[in-house]
C-alpha cells in the first residue's frame, strides 16, 4: 500500500516543512478458545502482528502537500488468531512517499531520524506491533485450560517534522526581482510566475535543463537570515544545491552592494554556503548601456571569477551561459 502521486504540477504551493504522527500497526490479540471434546484442550490462535510503517523518497517536492488535511498516518493493525491454533493474518504496510532531500526530526528532542537523499531510497519508519499470544501459549503443568490471552502490542510511533531541502544541481540566488525566475523559464521552460515586482517567487521553482536540476530560491533581502522578508525557510533551500547562480540585475546602482547583501545572508545562515562553486550572472543586459554593463562584469570579477552578462532576448549571451553551466558540471 502507497501513497504518491508523481503528477502532481510544481505549480502549486509548496510546504516545506509539516509536523506528522506516524504509527506502526497495532498487534492483533490473541484468542481463547478450546476444542470441541472436553479434553481437546486450549486451541486459541496468536494474533497477527501489525504493518511496519515505511517512507520512501520520490522525485515529486509536493508530497508534503499531502498532509496539508491529514496528519496522522498507520499501518494496518494485525488481525486476531482463530481457533485451531490458526495465526491471524499480519496487518498490511503502509508506504509513505515523501520529497528526495526530506529530513525527518524528532519533534522533541531535534534530532533527525532519517534524511532521503536519493529517489527510491526505503526506510522503515515505524516498526509494527507484535500480536498477542491465544490461550494455547499459556498451556502449563499446573493450568491445562487456560483462559488468558494478549491483546497485542502497540507499533512504534513517532510524531516527526518534516522539513525538505532541495536537492539541485543549480540554485539561482539573489535580491528580489533580479530576473531569477524569467531565466529559469528561458532555460528550462519552467513557465513559472513572473511580474515585475518583488517576492512574485513564494516558493522554490524547480526546472530540467539538459538533464541537471534548476531550483530558483526566492528572493533574499539583508536580514533574511534572521527572518526577514521570506526569511531562513529558502535559505535552507540553498544547502544541498552543488553550484550557485548567483543573479544581481543590471539595474543595479551598485552591483557589489547587492553581491555581498546576498552573500552574508548565506554566510551568516551556513558558512558552507559560500564555500560552493558560483557563477554572477548580471542579468536584463539588454535594458542597460554596454558601458555600466562592462564596468560592472570588472567590479564583480575582484570577487568572484566566473561573472557574465545576460538577456533572456539575447540567445548568444544565454548559449555563453549554457557553455559555462557545462563546465562547472
Amino acid at each position: 500500500m502507497g501513497i504518491d502521486n508523481n503528477k502532481r504540477s510544481l505549480k502549486a504551493m509548496l510546504i516545506d516543512r509539516v509536523e506528522v504522527i506516524f504509527k506502526g500497526g497495532h498487534g492483533g490479540a490473541g484468542v481463547v478458545s478450546f476444542g470441541k471434546m472436553m479434553r481437546s484442550g486450549p486451541d486459541g490462535g496468536n494474533g497477527g502482528r501489525g504493518g511496519d510503517l515505511y517512507v520512501k523518497a520520490s522525485s515529486d517536492i509536493t508530497l508534503l502537500n499531502q498532509f496539508s488535511h491529514k496528519t496522522e498516518f498507520r499501518a494496518k493493525n494485525g488481525y486476531q488468531g482463530g481457533k485451531k491454533n490458526k495465526t491471524g493474518k499480519d496487518g498490511e504496510d503502509l508506504v509513505i512517499f515523501l520529497p528526495v532531500g526530506t529530513n525527518l526530526i524528532d519533534e522533541k528532542t531535534g534530532e533527525t531520524v532519517l534524511e532521503l537523499n536519493e529517489v527510491g531510497e526505503r526506510k522503515l519508519l515505524c516498526a509494527g506491533g507484535k500480536g498477542g499470544r491465544g490461550n494455547r501459549e499459556f498451556r502449563s503443568p499446573t493450568n491445562q485450560a487456560p483462559e488468558n490471552f494478549q491483546t497485542g502490542l502497540y507499533g512504534e510511533a513517532k510524531k516527526l517534522i518534516l522539513s525538505l531541502k532541495l536537492i539541485a544541481d543549480f540554485g539561482l540566488v539573489g535580491l528580489p526581482n533580479v530576473g531569477k525566475t524569467s531565466l529559469i523559464n528561458e532555460l528550462t521552460r519552467a513557465h513559472a510566475k513572473t511580474a515585475n515586482y518583488p517576492f512574485t517567487t513564494l516558493s522554490p521553482n524547480l526546472g530540467v535543463y539538459r538533464g541537471k536540476i534548476l531550483a530558483d530560491i526566492p528572493g533574499l533581502i539583508e536580514g533574511a537570515s534572521e527572518g526577514r522578508g521570506l526569511g531562513i525557510s529558502f535559505l535552507k533551500h540553498i544547502e544541498k544545491v552543488e553550484i550557485i547562480l548567483h543573479c544581481i540585475s543590471s539595474e543595479s546602482s551598485n552591483v557589489i552592494k547587492d553581491y555581498e547583501t546576498v552573500r552574508s545572508e548565506m554566510q551568516k545562515f551556513n558558512q558552507k554556503l559560500t564555500e560552493k562553486p558560483e557563477i554572477v550572472i548580471i542579468t536584463k543586459s539588454d535594458i542597460t548601456s554596454e558601458e555600466y554593463i562592462t564596468k560592472s562584469v570588472k567590479k564583480l570579477r575582484t570577487k568572484s571569477k566566473n561573472v557574465l552578462a545576460v538577456s533572456i532576448h539575447d540567445w548568444d549571451s544565454l548559449e555563453k551561459l549554457k557553455t559555462l553551466m557545462s563546465a562547472q558540471i
